[in-house]
């Protein structure tokens, strides 16, 4: 791959993107990588440590990305809100796939619009899952136990001191702006929760119990859509991770309980915590480094044009396996 087909990525400075950018430099040396952010000097900083990477400046406010004419890339990721789709109309004008993660499920309809007015020019990867996808494929890991699933219930706890950089701060308030109410799949119709009935409890993996609420994201239309599961429900928990109440760093668990039916019909039940001792922020990466890895096809098959999401091109185990690869382990 040319100097000049890098990987550009937006935010690349940033907590997502620059640990993508080191997945993606540890699995692939030779790849190219354009570290893009407001701040020159730190973006610098990342792509020195990368090796075979470059840093260049980013106006998000500019249709041409403030980049230079002649500068050619083979993806587009979007690690921080590509709030004026400049990043993505840029991905669509040179046929590049492109990947986001910070639009929630709130803030996709112009994103899947876009998408669709154009859906032979690029591959685009909706990732604004939580962890950008890897809790739907941890659970989708687990169903294969299941010839029929019933329900799906997902408890996530999030410390409060691994919200993420000043980006991440800025999607959580954006998103709490627009709704408190929680999305659920309930008897297979997708339904809003007032604040009030979205409010649930959420267990960690030694037992402790944190307030928490359902959340209008998107790993609930994936989960009921690719299992057929009628009854989904995503719970979030913001607080004192159990690891750092027991005076170690704050870690992420999410609780992730599977109901139905296996080969023989009889009731089949799971339940198991996905746990990072070291937060969010590994797992987010890793997600966002795997996508792009699928949209490059250097692993799979070459994407076809047109809007995907996580579970639609990435194996479940294979993400499962990267999980513990990261230091992700599995309980229960």
């Amino acid at each position: 791959m040319e100097h000049s087909t890098s990987v550009l990525v937006m935010g690349g400075s940033g907590q997502a993107g620059a640990g993508a950018a080191a997945l993606l430099r540890q699995w692939h040396p030779t790849l190219p990588l354009t570290i893009a952010g407001r701040d020159l000097a730190r973006a610098q900083r990342v792509a020195d440590e990368l090796g075979t990477a470059t840093a260049v400046t980013i106006d998000l406010e500019r249709s041409d990305l403030g980049l230079p004419a002649g500068q050619v890339h083979s993806a587009v990721v979007a690690a921080v809100w590509d709030a004026r789709l400049h990043g993505l109309r840029y991905a669509q004008r040179r046929g590049l796939p492109y990947l986001s993660i910070s639009s929630g499920l709130m803030d996709i309809a112009p994103e899947v619009v876009a998408g669709a007015q154009r859906a032979g020019g690029a591959p685009i990867l909706v990732a604004s899952h939580y962890l950008a996808g890897l809790v739907v494929l941890a659970a989708l890991d687990s169903a294969r136990e299941f010839d029929r699933i019933d329900t799906i219930r997902i408890g996530a706890i999030l410390d409060e001191t691994d919200i993420g950089g000043p980006a991440g701060i800025a999607d959580l308030e954006r998103w709490s702006a627009v709704t408190s109410a929680g999305l659920v799949r309930r008897d297979g119709v997708f339904t809003w929760l007032e604040s009030r009935d979205a409010q649930a409890d959420v267990i960690g993996v030694d037992g402790t119990v944190l307030p928490g609420q359902s959340i209008p994201i998107l790993d609930v239309p994936s989960l009921a859509l690719a299992t057929g599961a009628p009854n989904v429900r995503f719970d979030l928990a913001v607080g004192q991770s159990p690891s750092r109440r027991r005076g170690g760093p704050a870690s992420m668990e999410v609780r992730i309980d599977l109901e139905g039916a296996g080969s023989t019909g009889a009731p089949l039940s799971t339940s198991r915590h996905l746990v990072h001792p070291e937060g969010q922020r590994p797992l987010t990466a890793l997600g966002v480094a795997l996508g792009v890895e699928r949209l490059l096809g250097l692993r799979g098959d070459a994407v076809a044009p047109g809007i995907h999401t996580p579970e639609a091109l990435l194996d479940p185990a294979y993400a499962v396996e990267r999980m513990r690869e990261v230091g992700a382990t599995f309980v229960g």
